[in-house]
C-alpha cells in the first residue's frame, strides 16, 4: 500500500495520525536558545508556556534532507512514497524533500499542498483514505492537485504581537492595532497568504468569517461530503463556536470536522488566538 508521509505543520491530531498510519517529519523550533523537534520534545501546551514568556519571537526551520532520507529508507519496503509538505510560498520543507527525494534514489513523489497547518492535513487525510482503497499514487496526485485547488482557507489574526516580533509591521503599527482592537483576516491564494480585511473586533471577525464562507458555499454541491477544519492557538472557546456555527449554518456533521491545537510551527506566526479555517 502506497505510505503517506507529512510534516508536522499539518497539525493532524494524534489520533488521526495513528489511525491513518501517516508517518510525520518533525519541523524544528528554536526558543531561549534550545532547539526542540515540534510536536516530539515539546508538548503544544509547554510551547505557548515558553512564547509568552519569551520577548523574541521562536525561530523555526524545515527537517533536514536528512531527516526525510531517513524516513524514505525505512519505509522504502512497505511501497510506493507519497510526502506532502507545508506550501513552498511559506516554508523550505517541500524543496528539502525533493533534494532527498534526489539524493535518496528512493520512490517518492513529493507534493505542495499550498497550505499549512490543518489545510494541509486535509489533503493528508484524503491521500490517506484513498491509498487505503488501494488507489493508485498518480490517481491520487491527480485527486489531490484538483482537492487543494478547491480548498479555501482563512486566517484570522486575534493578535499581531508575532508580526511584530518578527519585523513585519512596526511596533508603532503593532500598539495602534492592539488600541484600535483591529483584528487582521488573510487568506490563501497559490500556497501564498494575503491580507483580505483588516476587522475593529473578535465579534465582527469572527462574522465576516462567517458570511465570507456562506459567499463560497453557497452554490457548492459538495458540502454533504466536505471536510472542514479549525486550527487554533490556545483559543478552543472561539474555535468550538465558529465550529458550531458551522455546522448549523451549512449543516455539516461532526465527522466532517476537525478542530486541533495549532503546533509550535504555525502557532509562531499565528500569534495568541490565532485561527486558521480551512474547507
Amino acid at each position: 500500500m502506497i505510505q503517506v508521509i507529512t510534516d508536522s505543520a499539518a497539525d493532524l491530531p494524534a489520533e488521526i495520525v495513528e489511525k491513518h498510519n501517516i508517518t510525520v517529519v518533525p519541523l524544528t523550533v528554536y526558543i531561549d536558545g534550545k532547539e526542540y523537534a515540534d510536536g516530539i520534545d515539546i508538548s503544544t501546551k509547554e510551547f505557548y508556556e515558553k512564547m509568552a514568556k519569551t520577548k523574541e519571537l521562536p525561530k523555526t526551520s524545515q527537517p533536514s534532507a536528512a531527516s526525510f532520507i531517513k524516513v524514505f529508507k525505512e519505509l522504502e519496503a512497505k511501497g510506493e512514497l507519497l510526502c506532502i509538505n507545508i506550501s513552498s510560498k511559506l516554508s523550505g520543507t517541500y524543496q528539502t524533500a525533493c533534494l532527498a527525494r534526489k539524493l535518496s534514489g528512493v520512490n517518492v513523489a513529493v507534493f505542495d499542498s499550498w497550505a499549512a497547518t490543518l489545510g494541509q492535513g486535509l489533503q493528508v487525510i484524503k491521500a490517506a483514505l484513498l491509498a487505503e482503497k488501494g488507489m493508485s499514487r498518480d490517481h491520487i496526485i491527480q485527486i489531490l492537485t484538483e482537492y487543494k485547488k478547491g480548498l479555501t482557507h482563512y486566517v484570522l489574526l486575534d493578535t499581531l504581537e508575532n508580526v511584530v516580533k518578527g519585523g513585519r509591521l512596526s511596533k508603532f503599527q503593532g500598539s495602534l492595532a492592539k488600541l484600535l482592537n483591529i483584528k487582521v483576516l488573510l487568506t490563501g491564494v497559490d500556497g501564498a497568504l494575503v491580507t483580505l480585511e483588516k476587522i475593529h473586533g473578535r465579534k465582527k471577525a469572527l462574522q465576516r468569517v462567517m458570511e465570507r464562507m456562506g459567499e463560497k458555499l453557497r452554490e457548492a454541491k459538495d458540502i454533504p461530503t466536505r471536510l472542514f477544519s479549525i486550527s487554533h492557538f490556545n483559543n478552543l472557546k472561539d474555535a468550538e463556536m465558529l465550529k458550531s456555527q458551522i455546522m448549523k449554518n451549512f449543516n455539516i456533521k461532526e465527522e466532517q470536522f476537525i478542530v486541533n491545537e495549532m503546533g509550535s510551527t504555525i502557532a509562531t506566526y499565528a500569534g495568541e488566538g490565532g485561527m486558521v479555517i480551512s474547507f
